[in-house]
């Protein structure tokens, strides 16, 4: 079981607490750092100082980081072009040495678009098919070849379909809990589906039904990973882990339900559940990104075990 840092900044952090989480994700042996692709804060936090935008997070962090891992869960497509968020993550993915992975879903917090003036389209899963078939399309096409998309949302001519990732394909994630169309378009363009913040019981319907997708498209199902991303909030006593749900505003209890919550030995018993439907990946969700010593313990008691 693969463990994946992964963190919310639009919930107020700075590029150098991002850079903090990071370097402590490396260090201390975890898989990958994801972060959200988002520019409003969500609840009662106040957002400060600030949004950071996903991809230039990223591009920096590949040059300060060495092993993990970086990517997105999600990159909203309604922020970006495809042929710009082709581009952008070649490069990132160059910066980095070929440790980029790229999460894309369709956005669906419109009060966001609404505050930095980004449209916001009413058919969005649509042009999220369109999207990955240019982006997976460029990076497809043979060097001193050129792309060319005719659709409904989107129309590119004689792309030079330049620059390359330095991968020779780059991890594209889709993830959701549509039960039609998210599991057909992850059969035909995700090396990993991700479901977020679900039970078991849903975990297992929704994996399900990606792999009779898969196989309905003539893929084998064993060829996608399958992923949770859940939130985290570990302690080595019950007063710690009252302390950390009462940081990020939340109920043990709800935590201990509906996310990985409790002792390190509570948590690894959990994640086995998962593990046992098919889950091969966590993404911590960290929500106190200046509590590195939240980190160290999952490191130390829950990874470890799980090694």
């Amino acid at each position: 079981m693969d463990l994946r840092i992964f963190t919310e900044p639009q919930q107020g952090a700075t590029y150098d607490t991002l850079l903090a989480v990071a370097k402590a994700t490396e260090d201390l042996g975890f898989d990958a750092f994801f972060r959200s692709d988002h520019y409003l804060s969500m609840g009662s936090a106040d957002g400060l100082p600030g949004p950071t935008d996903a991809w230039i997070t990223l591009a920096g962090l590949a040059r300060e980081t060495k092993r993990i891992r970086l990517g997105t869960l999600m990159t909203a497509g309604t922020f970006r072009l495809p042929g710009v968020l082709a581009i952008q993550v070649a490069q990132v993915d160059q910066m980095s040495g070929g440790r980029v992975e790229l999460g894309l879903g369709a956005g669906w917090f419109e009060e966001e678009h609404k505050a930095y003036g980004i449209p916001f389209p009413k058919e969005k899963f649509a042009r999220l098919e369109e999207q990955l078939a240019i982006v997976t399309g460029l990076w497809a096409t043979e060097v001193g070849k050129t792309f060319s998309h005719h659709g409904t949302y989107y129309d590119l001519t004689d792309s030079p379909a330049l620059p390359k990732p330095a991968q020779a394909k780059v991890p594209v994630l889709i993830g959701g809990h549509g039960a039609t169309r998210t599991p057909r378009l992850a059969a035909q363009y995700a090396d990993e589906f991700n479901i977020p913040f679900a039970s078991i019981e849903d975990s297992e319907r929704q994996f399900g039904r990606v792999r009779a997708a898969a196989e309905q498209a003539g893929r084998k199902a064993a060829g996608i990973t399958y992923s949770n991303a859940l939130v985290a909030c570990v302690g080595k006593d019950d007063a710690e882990v009252a302390r950390r749900a009462a940081a990020i505003g939340r109920d043990v209890d709800d935590l201990k339900a509906n996310g990985l919550a409790g002792s390190p030995d509570e948590v690894v018993e959990k994640i086995g559940q998962y593990a046992a439907i098919g889950s091969q990946r966590i993404y911590l969700q960290i929500l106190d990104l200046d509590d590195l010593d939240h980190l160290d313990l999952i490191a130390a008691q829950v990874q470890s075990q799980l090694a």
